[in-house]
């Protein structure tokens, strides 16, 4: 599988990942951005897959219903109730500190959409469960995912947002007037 998806990824696709996943870490979060398509959450398996890295993600309740849910739980996603306000950051930590290994994935800006502030759950999750962040673009300007050495938040919450954000200045997103990261 990996072989066909670095084929198609790289060859008919055009792609490359500069970077990699850390071999030595089995918890980290992901962060991907900008989200602006489907198609992050395609390139995202592509890497998944040519990295042979297990990475999970949440997504919202609707994309786990038939005949897609099976699929969505296969690749390992967990669905999310959006519509009411529970405390996902507590239950996330709680999932990592009952795990060995465990990777989770998430869009710092929670939607396909433009938005004006980035969601800091990604951060108190990390934070929470002491893992680091693992930055991750989806740059379609340079037909590029770059992946970030780990990164460890601290308690300066401003500055360390202006770091994450930092590594994604420039980066085209499919849809870049959506774009979060300019």
């Amino acid at each position: 599988m990996k072989t066909i998806s670095k084929f198609i990824f790289t060859t008919l696709f055009g792609w490359k990942v500069v970077g990699d996943f850390p071999k030595n870490l089995k918890k980290y979060v992901v962060i991907g951005a900008p989200h602006t398509s489907y198609w992050d959450f395609v390139l995202g398996m592509f890497v998944r897959s040519i990295k042979s890295e297990r990475i999970n993600f949440i997504g919202k309740a609707s994309l786990f219903k038939p005949p897609f849910g099976v699929v969505f739980k296969w690749l390992g996603g967990t669905p999310v109730d959006r519509s009411k306000s529970n405390n996902l950051v507590d239950a996330i930590v709680q999932v990592f500190e009952s795990k060995k290994e465990f990777r989770l994935a998430l869009s710092p800006e929670g939607t396909r959409k433009k938005v004006d502030k980035w969601k800091t759950g990604f951060y108190y999750i990390a934070k929470g469960a002491k893992v680091p962040i693992v930055m991750f673009t989806f740059d379609f300007g340079k037909k590029q995912v770059l992946l970030s050495k780990p990164f460890y938040p601290t308690d300066a919450i401003e500055a360390d947002f202006k770091f994450i954000k930092d590594f994604y200045k420039g980066v085209k997103g499919k849809y870049p007037e959506q774009s979060s990261c300019s």
